[in-house]
């Protein structure tokens, strides 16, 4: 009997795991076609931007991140369309082709300690993890931030750090930054997060009041100290909350 079970476990876990490989493979298509819409707006907004392509890394990062898990139950096919789904609290996960852009802009490199403000579902932290050394990432709404650690821990996301507090103020404890990103829109860019980030590195938060014109900015701070801002182009982001 013993024998038999030893035999039945191994065989029962392959099945599982195919079906599991089985499920994921199922969104293969749209990760693709996600992938060809970015490119697409890529080339569109290149007199914007500056920004002719997107890094082959952050492409294939968002190739590798199931984006499907981290939206609300039901809207799993949702997931890979460009356009920001709601998760509650007031709160989206942003589209993929502004995800794709943010993290283009930011530069990271393999070597890099990265902040993020605003954990929201955690996709945007899924795909920092798979660029930077490690990821620290911080939500002031207490039950998005508890959902978004349990989601990433069971995905297996281990270079990424959550905790549950005001972003506006960073996370100092971790700081100095290589690169930071704000996914809310801030009326001004927070003073915080200029001091936490170190000499060479980038900020890319939207600035703007709710509902009125945004735009995203792409903050620079040079070996010197000094600053430089950006506009890169409009967007819409819901606000941020604190402060």
């Amino acid at each position: 009997m013993l024998r038999w079970l030893r035999t039945l476990i191994p065989a029962i876990a392959l099945v599982w795991m195919s079906c599991g490989i089985h499920a994921a493979d199922d969104f293969a298509p749209l990760r693709a076609k996600m992938i060809n819409d970015i490119a697409d707006l890529t080339a569109e907004t290149f007199a914007a931007t500056g920004r002719p392509a997107i890094d082959p890394r952050v492409l294939d990062a968002m190739d590798q991140v199931p984006r499907h898990q981290f939206v609300r139950p039901g809207e799993e096919r949702d997931a890979y369309e460009n356009r920001p789904l709601p998760i509650g609290y007031g709160q989206t996960i942003s589209q993929p082709y502004i995800v794709a852009l943010m993290t283009d802009l930011m530069m990271i490199k393999p070597t890099d300690v990265v902040l993020e403000v605003g954990t929201g579902s955690g996709y945007q932290a899924a795909i920092l993890s798979t660029l930077a050394r490690v990821v620290y990432t911080i939500e002031i709404i207490e039950p998005l931030g508890k959902v978004a650690q349990e989601r990433l821990q069971r995905l297996a996301y281990k270079r990424v750090n959550t905790t549950v507090g005001d972003g506006y103020y960073g996370w100092e404890a971790h700081a100095p930054y290589d690169a930071i990103i704000v996914t809310a829109a801030a009326s001004h860019v927070p003073p915080a997060l200029v001091r936490q980030l170190k000499p060479g590195g980038r900020i890319v938060i939207p600035v703007g009041a709710p509902f009125l014109t945004q735009y995203l900015l792409l903050i620079t701070k040079a070996n010197d100290g000094t600053v430089s801002t950006r506009q890169i182009l409009p967007v819409s982001f819901v606000p941020l909350v604190g402060h």
